[in-house]
């Protein structure tokens, strides 16, 4: 048996809250193609708590999304891991003591990195290395502008885009998190969490506005944000933390400036789809996170029986970086 974190979510008449229950299971078997993980360190996601996120109401689930452990079991068809490699990976029902993850999907974990650190890469970094690169395009020398831009998300965001050469604006409510954030090389910080950042973000990028905007927040900030695009630019719509699921799109703005607006989220892709770019994420990414280009930023971590006190602590708004559950310790 092992330790595993569930969350209920509600039935739609009864509000939105959220409840975690720790229980006792049993350690999965691991499938011909997938290694068991004894986790060492999972990160914590806002979408998977949401109701309306992750889970339909009134579902009752494994709850966790990303996580970095040793493999302690293999499948019969595995060829690329063994019993005691160190490996990062997405998993369902990553808030356990052991976990598994499809063959396809793990990555070897860098020397260099902290099991913490490594727990905080699967999920967020390929959510931003998607709505970055395969998706957003973006380019060396254009503008990014990120609503939201102390999340986990926004903070990946940052580090990958300066690595590509592109120049960054923030939006935060936290003028000591924009700078703070300074050092990891965002170039415009706007104290802000309404939607009146346009005529700023046109100013800055002298009337060329954002070739790509990335909307952590949701429809409070949507039109806003195509306000300022550039021609040709790109939206990625990859959260809504202010719960707002719907907005107006100016057509005219659409139609005039060919903008291109986009989803960011794994929750229909299929498990081929989902690997699909994790052969071209650990040629692209992982090298630049191990030479130090890209880097891990930790906001804090919380032991393994305090899963609610790291949700509450991320629902506070006040973290800049990521947020992660330590495992279970081995004795």
């Amino acid at each position: 048996m092992m330790k595993s974190y569930w969350l209920k979510t509600p039935e739609l008449a009864q509000g939105t809250e959220t409840s975690l229950e720790l229980r006792d299971t049993p350690v999965p078997d691991p499938g011909p193609r997938q290694l068991l993980v004894r986790v060492r360190a999972a990160g914590l996601n806002r979408g998977e708590f949401l109701k309306g996120g992750l889970h339909k109401p009134g579902a009752v689930k494994a709850v966790g999304t990303e996580a970095a452990g040793e493999v302690v079991r293999t499948g019969a068809e595995v060829q690329k891991f063994a019993v005691g490699d160190r490996v990062m990976g997405r998993m369902a029902g990553a808030f356990a003591e052991y976990a598994l993850v499809d063959e396809t999907e793990a990555m070897a974990m860098p020397e260099c990195l902290s099991w913490e650190e490594a727990a905080s890469i699967p999920l967020t970094f390929h959510v931003v290395y998607d709505m970055l690169v395969l998706q957003g395009n973006l380019q060396a020398g254009e503008w990014l502008l990120i609503n939201g831009v102390s999340s986990g998300v926004g903070v990946a965001a940052v580090q990958m885009a300066k690595a590509l050469g592109a120049k960054v604006i923030g939006t935060s409510g936290s003028a000591d998190k924009l700078e703070r954030m300074k050092a990891m090389g965002l170039d415009v910080g706007l104290c802000t969490r309404a939607p009146d950042f346009a005529a700023r973000v046109m100013e800055v990028t002298g009337g060329h506005g954002a070739d790509l905007v990335i909307n952590t927040v949701g429809g409070t900030v949507f039109a806003e944000s195509m306000r300022c695009m550039a021609f040709e630019g790109r939206l990625a719509m990859v959260g809504y933390v202010d719960e707002v699921t719907h907005s107006d799109i100016d057509l005219t703005l659409l139609h005039t400036k060919r903008l291109r607006l986009f989803g960011v989220s794994n929750k229909l892709r299929t498990p081929a789809q989902r690997m699909q770019a994790v052969p071209q994420f650990i040629t692209d990414m992982l090298p630049r996170i191990t030479d130090g280009s890209v880097r891990v930023m930790l906001d804090k971590v919380f032991p393994f029986e305090q899963l609610a006190e790291a949700k509450a602590h991320m629902e506070a708004n006040q973290h800049l970086g990521k947020i992660v559950l330590a495992g279970v310790p081995v004795i």
